[in-house]
């Protein structure tokens, strides 16, 4: 999948592991850096699902629209979809096997 980054900023904390490490610790970058493989390596939005610990999921309320995969609680990586239009199946909802591109909005406790 296609992943690239609401700002500069945040692009170049996510590329860096010693940046990352010192913003949030050792444990916390190491599952920024899986998390960010993961996404990477798959093929569409679906497969996140077949990772357990990542939790992908949508958001909801004040944040609809975006999506989220869990780190180390209770910190999240949220995204939008960033594929154009948004895939959409035929009752509205996201067609997660056709999402090919995302871009990381945050990372943070959303709660």
């Amino acid at each position: 999948m296609e992943v690239t980054f609401a700002n500069h900023k945040l692009q170049k904390l996510c590329n860096s592991e010693s940046k990352l490490r010192g913003q949030y610790g050792p444990r916390m970058a190491r599952i920024i850096q899986q998390r960010l493989l993961e996404l990477r390596d798959v093929e569409t939005l679906e497969e996140m699902r077949m990772f357990p610990a990542a939790r992908c999921h949508q958001l909801t309320q004040n944040l609809d629209g975006l999506l989220a995969v869990s780190l180390v609680h209770p910190d999240r990586m949220v995204f939008r979809v960033a594929d154009e239009p948004v895939p959409k199946k035929p009752d509205g909802g996201l067609d997660w096997t056709q999402v090919r591109a995302i871009e990381i909005a945050a990372i943070g406790d959303y709660h």
